[in-house]
């Protein structure tokens, strides 16, 4: 799938074909899939909406699923079905919509099965393990012509959307540059060894696409994010929410070239992934160079352009920064924008206002337009692979360049076969979809 068949899609595809639901009136029923972290912040969020019932819980841990199953009925709500494998839960028609929040290296696939099942899916950052996965994960969306929502929050925010608006209506003059910022206190995990599976754990289910290992703490819950087989570093967790910002306010889509460099600092422990990177990614569309640069920092560090001075002194520093020819832009977090005009840095329009991306991609269920989406997974899916871009630069330990008409990397074998995995059977993220 090359960029001209990406934006072809997306015009093809801004409507999709109306569901069973006939008005905004009618119970949109959800089931939420790996409820023990992240998970939680979906649940919360489609139990306070109007007609939207949560319908099942699936996780492959029985402790979790069952606690928040629990919590559910004794907030009043309807008790929700407990489902461990996600490929019965898709068996049951009555579900619209899946809401994702399972390690990285099952999003692309749970979606693919989900759209196949013909269900809608709101599916978190990133959308995909690998290069390969953001191909195919669009490919099945548009395929199947379902609704799919990228689980990147600051889309669906007033105070950013107020903030592209002010960019594009050119506040800080012709922009050329970003800078997202991933500098969060992330203390050693040390060294677990090898133990028994818990009860209540299907942990072939939870190892699913990837390599089965032998069962560590530090591979399963949360930790996960830090080995490659199953996560993409703090890049890919943290910072994929600052990625998407950068590019969505920079205006761009897919680099010409990308440059990373840093390592595993301080700690002596389990983890594969960098705690400590820099990346740097050039732009060549339209004929306009523009360059965006991403840092992830894993301890102390300083505060930049006033972004988390708010907070305690070891709180902390999470946002982006865009400059232009007369002045830059600073966001903190999600919801907040602040400008700073000409030579002298003068304060300019500012805004620090919240929004729910689970309530657009409800609206969008409802109205079956998506052009009222915030966060359609083709974004989504071009912002994760400039977080892989960069994951495999550092890997490689050199410059890559990137072709958007090829989707590869030309004459550069090491780098494209990095693009994808070998998949465990049965749980291959197929060739068609």
């Amino acid at each position: 799938m090359n960029r001209r068949y990406f934006l072809a899609s997306t015009a093809a595809a801004s409507s999709v074909n109306a569901s069973a639901l006939a008005s905004a009136n009618d119970t949109i029923r959800v089931a939420c899939v790996g409820v023990r972290g992240q998970g939680g912040s979906h649940i919360q969020a489609y139990s306070g909406m109007k007609n939207v019932e949560i319908a099942a819980i699936c996780d492959i841990d029985e402790t979790v699923m069952n606690k928040r199953i629990e919590e559910i009925a004794a907030s009043g709500k309807k008790k929700p079905k407990g489902i461990v494998d996600f490929r019965k839960l898709l068996e049951d028609k009555e579900i619209d919509a899946v809401s994702i929040a399972t390690p990285n290296h099952w999003h692309t696939l749970q979606t693919i099965w989900a759209v196949q099942a013909g269900k809608d899916v709101y599916v978190e950052k990133p959308c995909s393990h690998n290069m390969f996965e953001s191909k195919q994960i669009v490919a099945a969306a548009r395929k199947y012509n379902r609704i799919v929502q990228h689980g990147v929050n600051a889309r669906s925010s007033a105070g950013l959307i107020e903030a592209k608006q002010k960019l594009v209506a050119g506040e800080i003059g012709e922009l050329y540059m970003t800078r997202g910022l991933c500098f969060k206190w992330r203390d050693t995990i040390g060294r677990a060894k090898t133990e028994a599976v818990p009860n209540g754990v299907n942990y072939d289910l939870w190892t699913g696409p990837a390599p089965k290992r032998e069962f560590t703490k530090n591979r399963f819950h949360y930790n996960w994010h830090w080995f490659w087989d199953t996560g993409n570093g703090d890049f890919g967790n943290q910072g994929i929410h600052e990625v998407d910002i950068s590019r969505w306010l920079l205006g761009v889509s897919y680099p010409a070239r990308v440059t990373a460099m840093g390592g595993h600092f301080m700690f002596d422990d389990d983890q594969e992934t960098p705690n400590t990177l820099n990346v740097a990614y050039e732009f060549n569309e339209g004929g306009k160079k523009k360059m965006m640069t991403f840092e992830v920092r894993h301890w102390m560090s300083n505060r930049e352009a006033g972004i988390g001075e708010g907070g305690k002194k070891d709180t902390n520093t999470i946002g982006n920064t865009v400059y232009g020819s007369k002045g830059y832009m600073a966001i903190e977090g999600y919801n907040s924008y602040k400008t700073f005009l000409g030579r002298g840095q003068d304060p300019g329009p500012a805004r620090n206002e919240g929004g729910s991306n689970w309530g657009n991609f409800v609206d969008t269920l409802r109205t079956r337009d998506r052009k009222i989406q915030n966060n359609d997974i083709e974004e989504g899916a071009i912002s994760s692979v400039l977080m892989h871009l960069g994951n495999i630069s550092y890997r490689l330990g050199r410059s890559i360049e990137f072709d958007a008409a090829s989707y590869s990397c030309p004459r550069d074998s090491e780098a494209n076969k990095m693009f994808s995995r070998k998949y465990r059977a049965p749980f291959a993220v197929p060739e068609k979809v």
